[in-house]
């Protein structure tokens, strides 16, 4: 299959998601891909004009993948970055459908997402809308949200099918009109994610004890991501063994770094910045707990399940995270993940846990979401797409 992928975020410079695994391993399989993004970052990037670029032969994840990714130009001059971002993006989306000739469309954003959702119903190409999350919630304008949501609304009526990350989502969908859903969730590669790996020298390079308890995140690092309280919590208890190892960037970065300075946390807490996705394994082994402790009224994380807690989970790491109820559809109770109410109950709960066997029960589930298995369910699906048309 020729496949054509949209998306509005930067394919190259964005860490692993749901569709870099998918596509890549799609084109492993002999797939041909391409991906139309958005250079989210083009603001940090010099000139009036940022000129349309194609990276051939590009692969995050597997050294053995082949997708081409084009980037639309941008003019960015006051008032004239968004129209020239819709010019630009159905110019290309259009060259693409044209010259590529796309056996299916997939779309994972909301505004190029929309226009080629147009583009391949008047084409009469089958096209997937695939939800990983509300996106509408995390436009940093508000003001755009409503426009946003009528977008995805628009596009559902246009695709042939609707597919989610997990059930939260799928009943996200359905009460937005969507008819013909499917769940296919979020994979782990069971080779890579080794509970057998040996975190010790990560561990001696940050100057953690064989008696500390280490505790792990990673991923973006939102201000809602429930750090500053784990953080703060960490600050009043002392005497303690319990360490923090942070990995990522974004927002809340250096919110985080001014709060671990001020109170002279740097020996319990170690911020260590954005790392390649082939390092994430070790990072995981050196850890005791991973966690997710955002905050449970936050509207983004009501309907997702981030792919990093299967990766936590396939290393054998019991995982603690807030009642977010996308994550407690998805895992129920006993699969080694504890729940708690909010942020600042991390470390209460972490001295309670049966680390060995919670352990144990969060691999045996993340067995089930071997990548093969879901790449199997994708490509069978993307094929019975294509074939009724």
């Amino acid at each position: 299959m020729k496949i054509l992928v949209v998306q509005e975020s930067d394919w190259i410079k964005r860490n692993p998601h749901q569709q870099h695994h998918l596509m890549e391993r799609l084109s492993v399989r002999g797939h041909t891909i391409r991906v139309i993004d958005y250079p989210i970052d083009y603001k940090n990037e010099d000139g009036r004009i940022q000129k349309r670029k194609v990276v051939k032969n590009y692969k995050k994840i597997d050294p053995d993948a082949n997708v081409v990714v084009i980037s639309p130009s941008i003019l960015k001059i006051p008032f004239l970055v968004y129209p020239s971002m819709l010019f630009s993006q159905y110019r290309e989306i259009q060259r693409q459908i044209k010259d590529y000739k796309p056996d299916i469309v997939i779309g994972f954003g909301i505004v190029n997402t929309y226009l080629a959702s147009r583009v391949a119903k008047k084409e009469k190409i089958p096209f997937i809308y695939y939800w990983i999350d509300v996106l509408h919630m995390l436009i940093p304008d508000k003001g755009f949200e409503t426009i946003g949501s009528y977008l995805e609304k628009l596009t559902i009526k246009n695709s042939t099918r609707v597919f989610t990350i997990n059930k939260k989502l799928e009943e996200f969908v359905l009460n937005l009109g969507a008819e013909n859903t499917k769940v296919i969730g979020a994979g782990i590669d069971l080779e890579k994610f080794d509970p057998t790996l040996d975190g010790q020298e990560i561990r001696e390079n940050y100057g953690f004890n064989n008696d500390d308890i280490v505790l792990f995140f990673m991923g973006y690092l939102y201000h809602f991501a429930g750090l500053k309280e784990v953080i703060l919590k960490l600050n009043e208890i002392k005497h303690t063994n319990i360490k923090l190892l942070i990995i990522g960037d974004g927002e809340g970065y250096s919110d985080l770094n001014k709060l671990i300075q001020i109170n002279n946390l740097e020996d319990k807490v170690i911020l260590a910045g954005r790392k390649e996705y082939n390092e994430i394994p070790n990072y995981i082994a050196a850890a005791d707990v991973c966690i997710l402790p955002a905050d449970p009224k936050e509207r983004i994380m009501q309907d997702i399940v981030p792919i990093k807690l299967y990766e936590y989970m396939a290393m054998g790491k019991p995982v603690i995270t807030t009642m977010l109820p996308g994550i407690m559809l998805e895992f129920g109770n006993d699969n080694g993940i504890s729940y708690i109410k909010k942020p600042s109950d991390v470390l209460q709960k972490v001295n309670s846990l049966s680390y060995d066997l919670e352990g144990i029960k969060a691999r045996k589930f993340a067995e089930k979401n071997d990548w093969n298995m879901i790449i199997n369910k994708f490509e069978t699906s993307l094929i019975g797409v294509v074939r009724v048309g």
